[in-house]
């Protein structure tokens, strides 16, 4: 369903794993807004709620919920380090177009 490169897996583990409040995982979200109409979230999470997906990569759990997964399907999730920042990009094959930035679609 989404694939997490494993750049991505290292920074979500060690984000767990430092954060103050009990996580266990990963939720992403696709919510409407952005530059390009449609926009990523992400937060760590505790537990899923009942309306989520759950599949487990590189020891890390993602939760996806119902409304998203159809947004998210073949998505690669990569931790980018650049002159222009670092963050979080989406390759979504699903998107018709995208944002330079690689956290907005449509």
């Amino acid at each position: 369903m989404i694939n997490l490169t494993d750049s991505a897996i290292s920074i979500l583990k060690a984000a767990i794993a430092s954060t103050t409040q009990a996580a266990s995982g990963l939720r992403i979200t696709v919510e409407g807004g952005g530059c390009q109409g449609f926009t990523y979230k992400m937060d760590l999470a505790h537990e899923p709620s009942s309306e989520e997906t759950v599949f487990e990569q590189g020891g890390v759990k993602v939760f996806v919920d119902n409304a998203s997964r159809a947004h998210l399907s073949g998505t690669t999730i990569d931790f980018v380090v650049s002159l222009e920042g670092s963050g979080f990009r989406f390759d979504n094959p699903n998107a018709k177009s995208s944002c330079s930035c690689g956290k907005s679609c449509r």
